[in-house]
């Protein structure tokens, strides 16, 4: 980490904004890294173009469970490479290396689970609702208004490795959101905007998730995860536009998401279709 210029230095100093202090690296590896944990390592960086990225370029080497936390991205990317930017240490900004053994084909339920367990965790710890959009968005509630608070990012990472992305806005002012749409758990009332047990929160329950999906081979039925994330998933029951590659687009109602992690779509002349995050370009409420 680049060293700290102290309080009043400036803006790259550590105090610089006394209502967003840096993370305690030293008692977030103590609360995690406890024998018989899922996470083996945890660094925390002051600023890096993107926490996926880095992780997976040393996927080869680390063991499965290394985290690695940034205090700001310069270069965080969502799905089909879109940018996500915000302030330093507004937010969890991290990426965690997972190596399943389970059947390739139940591996799409990845970034669906790191969903269920970041809502889980955060409604526990910062007392908001949280809700889940398909395929990666997390989603809290602004003035009666859903806002998009959070994404998730699943990439391979060599041969067997997957690198699984977290960006939270946690104490995101409104001037501050980059498009209107936007939320922060702060707007949202959160009770709690402290990242330290915010981000314990999220990695304990990514790793109990994670422990019940691969005792379970990966199947989202039998390890409870397909039932919690329909449970908490905002997009089914409503009627939704997919924008698919070649200008095709699909319109009816979000009625399920089956085993393959697949949203179906019931359409109006009653055919139903099941399409995958990767079939997506966008997918848009119809009101």
């Amino acid at each position: 980490m680049t060293p700290s210029l102290g309080p009043g230095t400036g803006p790259a100093g550590r105090w610089s904004d006394l209502e967003r202090p840096p993370l305690n690296s030293s008692a977030l590896r103590r609360a995690l890294l406890r024998p018989g944990s899922l996470w083996t390592s945890l660094d925390v960086v002051s600023a890096t173009g993107s926490t996926n990225s880095d992780l997976a370029a040393r996927a080869a080497e680390l063991p499965e469970g290394a985290v690695l936390v940034a205090e700001e991205q310069t270069a965080g990317r969502g799905r089909l490479d879109r940018t996500w930017s915000a302030p330093a240490r507004s937010g969890l900004f991290l990426s965690v290396l997972l190596k399943p053994a389970v059947p390739a084909r139940r591996l799409a339920w990845l970034p669906l689970l790191a969903g269920v367990a970041a809502a889980t965790g955060l409604a526990r710890a910062a007392g908001v609702d949280m809700a889940l959009k398909w395929p990666n968005d997390l989603l809290v509630t602004v003035g009666g208004e859903e806002r998009k608070t959070g994404g998730i990012l699943a990439e391979r990472a060599g041969e067997h490795g997957i690198v699984v992305g977290l960006g939270l806005n946690v104490t995101l002012r409104a001037d501050e959101l980059p498009v209107p749409a936007a939320g922060s758990l702060a707007l949202a009332n959160a009770v709690c905007t402290d990242r330290d047990p915010l981000l314990r929160a999220v990695l304990r329950s990514l790793e109990e998730w994670y422990a019940k999906w691969t005792a379970a081979d990966g199947d989202p039925a039998a390890s409870g995860l397909q039932a919690a994330y329909a449970a908490g998933c905002a997009t089914l029951g409503r009627t939704v536009r997919a924008e698919l590659p070649g200008d095709r687009t699909l319109t009816g109602e979000a009625v399920a998401v089956d085993g393959d992690g697949r949203l179906v779509v019931a359409t109006d002349d009653g055919r139903r279709e099941a399409v995958g995050a990767g079939d997506i370009v966008h997918l848009r409420p119809v009101d």
